[in-house]
């Protein structure tokens, strides 16, 4: 058989005991369904998805098999950046609807067996948030140091030379206050300064506004934003040779994000979730340095218990490569964090237009969910990965993402991975709403819709239920260790592992990402369990875009 590049087995007693604890955490090694609310489903028929919309639909994420839903914000919002601009951290906006609605959500969730998850954006708040408006009013106001303020340099111009991610300078004049103010993002989501131990302790109220409503636990939003070096120094230049859309992308961004006081903010978040049973934090950490940021926000025992970067959502290939890079990134040591993935989210287009390179898309969308689910750690399925759905075409007189108007043509944005999901063929906007939704449905989704796959044995839906389900069955998928190993050029191949003896369950997993056939025979004693793109006829050659899952035989046989 191919050489094992690294030999993690081991029969210590702390290793199984290590490994029977976290057999105990509902959260390590689960999928989670990333529900974007705007455009799950729409129950009163206003054009824009909602909380009772998606409870009406939670049976479909049910029968996916997943262990929860993560819900992006529904939260108080003026929906500039689409509710990740917060007015009220403890209020539901009414275009999702109310508290009540939230309540019945939770409540069917459980009854279905389904965990939630819920974003919580701790580094700004709306410009309409009460803490700013009371900030700007004035420099002695009770929420005067809530937020970043700082004067002008003697010429006027902004403090520091710090980039807003959307675009210009990430400082906004205010004439009231005679200062700018700090935006990590639009200028109408003003930074809160999380230095402000008042802030920590109403961000943490907040926090437990809702866990007291029974959430399971929080994805922190940009939580490596929260805290900045006070002394505003400028951020150097980068030079990494990459191409560049955006003004922020040419910075190297060691002193608006990253501080280490974000350390401390992240105990006293544990801290709280600990106080509640079986509850799960994870981080999403995006830029630079992300790789060194994860590790530092989810190690030990008293930070978050898991982060995820944009390793797979900003990249333009599905390659080998990647997958060996993601697993130095979690060498799987002695008092590290758990990793979490995912290909698709609201904030990057979506995985099979990025990836398929003219291949068949179909084909592409389950072979990738099947790489996805071998994956070590947590993993999110997107809305609308489980139907197989490419990037939705929006023309640029309906674009409402402010980041895909300020890049247009020169990314594909964001508001084509956000376009409604298509729950009827036939239906007037595939069954989302009767009236014209806030973005529009891609003509290429209506074959698409869950009615037409349910109707379809052979249907990405159908499959993707049958590859979510051997997470389930298969230890070794959601809590082993991964070891890449030897094998034809072409082909990515490793192992998953279950820990704490020789007769654990072994697994190998078999890709072909690329675009020509390579032949390959599997190793004696293997017996397949998976076959994706692949059929007996087909025997010793692997077509691009094969899956194959292998258990092998165990050392105690």
């Amino acid at each position: 058989m191919q050489e094992r590049l690294v030999n993690h087995h081991s029969t210590d007693l702390v290793e199984i005991s290590r490994t029977t604890a976290k057999t105990r955490e509902w959260w390590r090694g689960a999928i989670l369904y990333q529900v974007y609310p705007r455009s799950f489903a729409d129950s009163n028929n206003d054009g824009v998805g909602d909380l009772k919309g998606i409870t009406d639909h939670l049976d479909h994420i049910a029968s996916l098999g997943v262990d929860g839903v993560w819900l992006s914000p529904f939260f108080k919002s003026p929906m500039k950046d689409f509710g990740y601009d917060v007015s009220d951290y403890c209020d539901v906006d009414p275009i999702f609807g109310n508290l009540a609605d939230f309540d019945a959500l939770s409540t069917r969730a459980k009854a279905l067996g389904l965990k939630v998850v819920i974003d919580q954006v701790f580094s700004h708040t709306s410009d309409e948030h009460d803490w700013f408006l009371d900030s700007r009013s004035s420099r002695n106001s009770r929420h005067a140091d809530w937020y970043v303020w700082a004067d002008a340099k003697p010429d006027g111009s902004p403090p520091s030379n710090w980039q807003s991610v959307f675009g210009g300078p990430a400082w906004t004049w205010d004439a009231r206050r005679g200062q700018y103010y700090m935006h990590n993002f639009l200028s109408s989501q003003p930074q809160l300064n999380v230095r402000n131990p008042e802030v920590q302790d109403a961000l943490i109220a907040a926090a437990r506004f809702w866990l007291d409503r029974g959430v399971d636990g929080f994805r922190l939003d940009a939580i490596n934003f929260a805290i900045h070096d006070p002394s505003l120094r400028d951020n150097p230049p980068i030079n990494d040779g990459r191409k560049r859309t955006r003004p922020f992308d040419f910075q190297d961004k060691i002193y608006n994000q990253s501080h280490p006081e974000i350390i401390g903010f992240l105990n006293r978040i544990r801290d709280l979730t600990d106080s509640y049973d079986g509850r799960f934090t994870v981080a999403e950490v995006g830029g630079d340095h992300a790789d060194r940021e994860m590790k530092e926000f989810t190690a030990g025992d008293d930070r978050l218990h898991s982060a995820y970067g944009f390793l797979y959502l900003y990249a333009d290939a599905l390659k080998a490569e990647l997958i060996g890079i993601g697993d130095s990134m979690w060498p799987d040591q002695q008092g590290e964090g758990w990793p979490s993935w995912t290909f698709s989210n609201h904030d990057a287009p979506r995985a099979v237009s990025r990836w398929a390179e003219g291949r068949d898309e179909k084909a592409f969308a389950e072979m990738a969910l099947l790489l996805l689910m071998c994956l070590r750690g947590n993993v999110f399925v997107y809305q609308g990965e489980e139907l197989g759905l490419p990037q939705a075409h929006v023309p640029f007189e309906r674009l409402v993402d402010p980041e895909a108007i300020a890049n247009w043509p020169q990314t594909l944005g964001r508001d084509g991975a956000r376009t409604p999901i298509p729950w009827v063929a036939s239906a007037p906007n595939a069954g989302f709403s009767t009236v014209e939704p806030w973005l529009p449905v891609d003509p290429r989704h209506l074959a698409m819709a869950v009615d037409a796959q349910e109707a379809d044995p052979k249907s990405t839906l159908h499959v993707a239920r049958r590859i979510i389900g051997l997470r389930k069955r298969h230890p070794a998928l959601r809590l082993g260790g991964l070891e890449l190993v030897d094998g034809p050029q072409g082909l990515l191949m490793f192992e998953r592992f279950e820990r704490g003896g020789a007769d654990g369950e072994r697994l190998l997993c078999v890709f072909n990402l690329g675009h020509e056939a390579v032949e390959w025979t599997p190793p004696a004693g293997a017996r397949r369990i998976e076959a994706i793109n692949w059929t007996e006829a087909d025997g010793a050659r692997l077509a691009p875009l094969t899956g194959l899952l292998f258990a092998l035989p165990t050392e105690a046989t």
